[in-house]
């Protein structure tokens, strides 16, 4: 399994984060955290890298079920979403949340992986049909 669900866009990165917040909204997902790689690189070690933002987003009736099915997987809570510029094209993509259920061996963790991974999958899914 890939890491990752991913899907490429032909827009600017400003317009791909907007379009990307939305399907997430869409979706029962809010963004609760923000890090703009690129910034933070640049400000502490002067690097300069890509347009690069990670999203920790998080829907609150999945992130339920997941506690109630092993308090440990707030560590790997919230779902991480990225958008970075790549080659002339703006990348999205989601951890993809199946892993939760292999890295925990929690069976009772699969259903709600499931359902986050066809969430997940709409909303990157609907950035290109739009």
């Amino acid at each position: 399994m890939d890491i990752g669900i991913t899907t490429r866009l032909p827009v600017p990165f400003t317009e791909a984060v907007e379009r990307t917040r939305e399907a997430l909204r869409e979706q029962g997902f809010g963004v609760l955290t923000e890090i703009d790689v690129q910034a933070t690189l640049r400000e502490k070690l002067g690097e300069d890298v890509e347009d690069y933002l990670i999203l920790g987003a998080c829907n609150p009736p999945l992130a339920h079920r997941a506690l109630g099915a092993d308090r440990r997987i707030g560590l790997l809570l919230p779902c991480n979403v990225v958008v970075r510029t790549d080659e002339g094209e703006t990348v999205v993509e989601a951890l993809h949340p199946d892993l939760m259920a292999q890295v925990t061996g929690n069976p009772d963790l699969e259903p709600v992986a499931r359902e986050a991974t066809e969430r997940l999958r709409a909303a990157l899914d609907s950035l290109t049909a739009a």
